[in-house]
């Protein structure tokens, strides 16, 4: 099934970076272009609200579908009531799941979205608590020694 690593609670920045509102092609290359639009914060362009949010390190492969790699970081925000098709952070039994939350009348599906990985039901007598809804992830490309 996979595990999560809590890394820890997000706190806020004051740290803005250049924001450019020219798009780079990920085909051909065109000239570059100079269009400074404004300056950004990570913490509204990943929608971070401190101390509600935390980041978390992801352990396996079952939520490929949507984009969640094994080694990602996933910005949780535990002031979110998690609605049906969100991607939550959760605990059955306490043990920490990353799953799609999926609730059809009183029934609770946890959903992988890799077909390797088969759904699972919250059953009468498992005690499941949502920690959070994730809201963005983060993922290196390249690593420096």
């Amino acid at each position: 099934m996979g595990n999560a690593t809590i890394l820890g609670p997000v706190g806020s920045s004051s740290s803005e970076l250049p924001f450019f509102s020219y798009r780079v092609p990920a085909g051909f290359p065109s000239p570059a272009q100079d269009h400074l639009e404004q300056k950004i914060s990570l913490d509204e362009l990943l929608g971070i609200h401190a101390p509600q949010t935390y980041l978390v390190r992801v352990d396996g492969d079952s939520m490929t579908g949507v984009g969640i790699f094994d080694g990602d970081v996933v910005v949780v925000d535990k002031s979110l009531d998690a609605a049906s098709g969100n991607v939550v952070i959760g605990a059955v039994n306490g043990e920490p799941v990353l799953k799609t939350y999926i609730r059809r009348g009183q029934q609770v599906i946890l959903q992988s979205e890799n077909p390797k990985y088969p759904p699972r039901y919250i059953l009468e007598g498992d005690e499941f608590e949502v920690w959070g809804v994730v809201t963005s992830g983060l993922r290196r490309f390249r690593c420096h020694g």
